[in-house]
């Protein structure tokens, strides 16, 4: 029964799409998982429908199958759930699921293979944004964990890194020359790579409080940086 059953299961490995992520054989294991309760596929009914791992096809229709909603930014992207990524590996990754669910691919499949692509390719480019920038990392990790912090919060900052802000945006509103905008660039990057530096050592301690108090810092000096960018777009 098993043997019939493997056979089985090796022959319908191959209907994969060429380039298809993490093609393996399915074994005993994943088999025994396809029982009556599995998540059924949308266009053949076939057991194990829906994508679990980096199965996005029905391995019996090849169909394409929507997205999981459980699924975080960090499996998707085949990233441990911490504040230190990869960012080669993680773009590596990027452009591996984009090869294998961008709209472009299908083009000529069914109306729900399309709008399941759409959703596909824009999961990943939004979990490519948030895991590649330090500041939008951390905070998706605090939000895993139930915690967020609003957006306008002071979040209780003291009144010399207040002071400090302020002194930093008045440097920039004053500045007239491209030094002066350099000057302030530096500092501000300075700011931004100790903090970064702070909040890994918060996660790695899994101080939370604390990662929230230096990831809204962030975010303040992520506001002056944006400022910087636009002061810099001629009118």
């Amino acid at each position: 029964m098993w043997a019939g059953r493997t056979g089985t299961l090796l022959r319908l490995s191959g209907w994969w799409p060429t380039g298809v992520l993490g093609r393996r054989l399915l074994n005993c294991n994943a088999a025994s998982l396809a029982g009556s309760s599995s998540p059924r596929c949308w266009n053949c009914g076939g057991a194990g429908g829906p994508p679990r791992g980096d199965r996005f096809f029905c391995p019996q229709c090849r169909a394409l199958q929507p997205p999981d909603p459980t699924r975080d930014y960090f499996s998707l992207m085949d990233c441990n759930r911490s504040f230190r990524v990869d960012t080669v590996k993680l773009q590596h990754r990027y452009q591996q699921l984009q090869r294998l669910v961008h709209p472009d691919f299908f083009s000529q499949r069914s109306q729900n293979e399309k709008d399941f692509s759409e959703k596909h390719s824009t999961l990943v480019n939004e979990a490519y944004k948030t895991l590649l920038a330090p500041l939008s990392r951390g905070l998706y990790l605090l939000k895993l964990r139930g915690i967020e912090i609003p957006e306008g919060t002071d979040y209780e900052m003291d009144s010399q890194f207040l002071t400090e802000i302020m002194e930093i945006n008045e440097k920039l509103a004053e500045a007239q020359d491209e030094a002066a905008m350099k000057e302030i660039e530096s500092i501000v990057r300075a700011k931004q790579k100790e903090l970064t530096d702070d909040v890994s050592r918060a996660f790695e301690r899994d101080n939370f409080e604390k990662a929230k108090e230096l990831l809204t810092k962030m975010r303040y000096f992520s506001n002056v940086e944006e400022k910087i960018k636009l002061k810099k777009i001629p009118l």
